[in-house]
């Protein structure tokens, strides 16, 4: 058995060495290293064995333990009864004979991608890396290999700051609806199982309060298995989903924060902490929006993080992809608002990334090549943009089509230059811009600076422009399906 004693001493010792402690108070010194807030645009990546039966969604080992689910019925249907053929067997058939890391970190540079932040461990409990605090990982079964750590050095050798995902605290009762009937779940388990614990699921994953709450010992668990993530792979990242908000949880995340500052001022490095729904006091970590986005700018640094597929963020052979404009245009307003996008694609079990994400992939990278001054290292203007259409502010709102039009307009600042990036293309070439009409001096709110020039990125010739108090008209041919960008050189 893995000496949980010692790793947990360790974690204690380098808290309390500094220069950050577990608590709230310390933490709230912690600073969002500036190559995260510059990188704007990352990959996530939900890999595991839940692409092998690749049904419904990543949550399909939750779901193929709930009677009259259609995971349920499909599991029953295709490899027999639960008893029999459990969600372990289909380890042997994650075979990820076609894995490629190099050919992985290749692409993500081609998207334009600063950052990957692959999921180390989801709520089934397989670990995606080495490790000594279970055998249930990608190194010892499966596809015997540390996929973590090899993606990780693919990654570096293109320049990709790397981080690590954990879903784990969910495991406390993912597989839990297996102990209700006769099925592989109910075998005799320990800390260390694959299963373990399995506890009854709570009626409501946002209770704060929700009984039986993790116990000491598995949150113990929970938090070596993270220090661990951090002192083999050095992570730039750590991830954290939802549910780490339980309130018999906090006092772990205060020492994991601890521990992970601490290591990474050790090693002369940074870190960033990705957290949702307040787990974290604020200003202590980056929070995240799943799938959704903020109405205006925000005076902190914030992340989206959602995928290319709207009905699952691991592989199904039924995913529904989004356009790869539409979520052009959702970066462009996410960095005008100061956050930055984590984009998550969904590989197959042989370890090959799906050609529609490859593709929407690719075309984000190509407007990037064009348009990446205008993304890449900028920051916020005195307003995040105009026109009419308004956004749906929170998260699961990416499944609602915002249909911009070519009023819609996004603005970021970077070497003296304002951006105003159109978020759909005018059929007829023409723009108005209301922000930079020249208006009344006397009114600071306004906009009173002398724009010199006026030129479309990706497109050598030079548009026509004129300014009057209704604002900066733009008229050129330039035509496009993605966002067009305007430079604008101010005085």
């Amino acid at each position: 058995m893995y000496d949980m004693k010692k790793y947990l001493d360790t974690i204690e010792e380098t808290i309390a060495k500094g220069p950050f402690q577990a608590d709230w108070g310390s933490l709230s010194r912690y600073r969002v290293p500036e190559w995260y807030r510059n990188a704007k645009f990352g990959i996530f990546i939900h890999w595991g064995i839940y692409s092998v039966p690749g049904f419904g969604s990543e949550w399909y080992s939750r779901n193929m333990y709930i009677k009259d689910s259609a995971e349920f019925k499909h599991h029953v249907e295709t490899y027999g009864k639960h008893a029999e053929f459990g969600y372990k067997d289909f380890i042997p058939m994650f075979t990820a004979d076609k894995f490629d890391p190099d050919a992985w970190a290749e692409l993500f540079v081609r998207a334009g991608a600063r950052y990957v932040v692959p999921v180390a461990e989801h709520h089934d409990g397989f670990q995606m890396y080495e490790s000594e605090i279970s055998r249930w990982n990608a190194a010892e079964m499966g596809p015997g290999r540390d996929v973590l750590g090899q993606l990780k050095a693919s990654c570096e050798k293109k320049g990709l700051q790397v981080g690590a995902s954990s879903h784990r605290v969910e495991h406390w009762f993912f597989m839990g609806h297996g102990r209700e009937y006769d099925s592989d779940v109910r075998e005799p388990m320990e800390r260390g199982d694959f299963y373990w614990p399995a506890m009854p699921e709570p009626e409501d994953h946002f209770d704060l309060y929700s009984e039986p709450a993790p116990t000491e010992e598995f949150l113990q668990d929970w938090l070596v298995r993270c220090c661990e993530i951090v002192d083999r792979y050095r992570p730039r990242i750590v991830y954290f989903d939802w549910w780490i908000q339980h309130c018999a949880v906090r006092p772990y995340l205060q020492k994991f924060a601890a521990y992970y500052y601490n290591r990474a001022a050790e090693w002369g490095s940074d870190a960033v902490i990705n957290y949702k729904h307040d787990a974290f006091l604020f200003g202590t970590a980056v929070p995240d929006v799943e799938r959704g986005q903020f109405g205006d700018v925000k005076p902190y640094f914030w992340q989206t993080d959602t995928a290319i597929a709207l009905n699952s963020w691991g592989y199904t052979s039924s995913n529904d992809f989004r356009p790869a404009e539409d979520i052009i245009c959702d970066l462009v307003d996410i960095v005008s608002k100061n956050g930055c996008l984590l984009l998550n694609v969904g590989p197959k079990p042989d370890g090959t990334i799906t050609e529609e994400d490859t593709a929407v992939l690719l075309k984000i990278g190509e407007w990037l090549a064009v348009n990446g001054e205008a993304v890449y290292d900028s920051g916020v203007w005195r307003k995040y943009g105009e026109g009419p259409t308004q956004i749906v502010e929170g998260q699961f709102s990416d499944g609602i089509r915002k249909n911009f039009t070519s009023e819609d307009f996004r603005f970021t600042t970077e070497g003296g230059n304002l951006y105003a990036i159109a978020l759909k293309c005018s059929g007829d070439g023409i723009y108005c811009i209301r922000s930079l009409g020249i208006q009344d001096a006397s009114k600071q709110a306004n906009f009173n600076g002398i724009i010199q020039d006026v030129e479309v990125l990706g497109c050598e010739e030079r548009p026509e422009w004129s300014r009057d108090e209704e604002g900066l008209h733009i008229h050129s041919s330039f035509e496009s399906k993605a966002p067009v960008t305007f430079k604008i050189k101010v005085t």
